[in-house]
């Protein structure tokens, strides 16, 4: 397995899918390869940890 270039689908950034990055998805059963660059992956990542913290209702116990 040698290392892949990508394409980020957001920035159209190339990457680098290393090969223990790709052992890692296969490990973990994993069937795609990466679509984000690691600073847009990241970036999403937190941004759908804001959108999941205190911005919605809160479904407390009410009884």
């Amino acid at each position: 397995m040698a290392d892949k270039t990508l394409v980020c689908k957001d920035c159209n950034a190339e990457f680098i899918f290393s090969e223990g990055e790709q052992a890692f998805y296969k490990e973990k059963g994993f069937e795609n390869e990466p679509q984000r660059c690691p600073d847009c992956r990241k970036a999403k990542k937190q941004q759908r940890n804001n959108n999941n913290r205190g911005g919605g209702r809160s479904f407390g116990n009410r009884w």
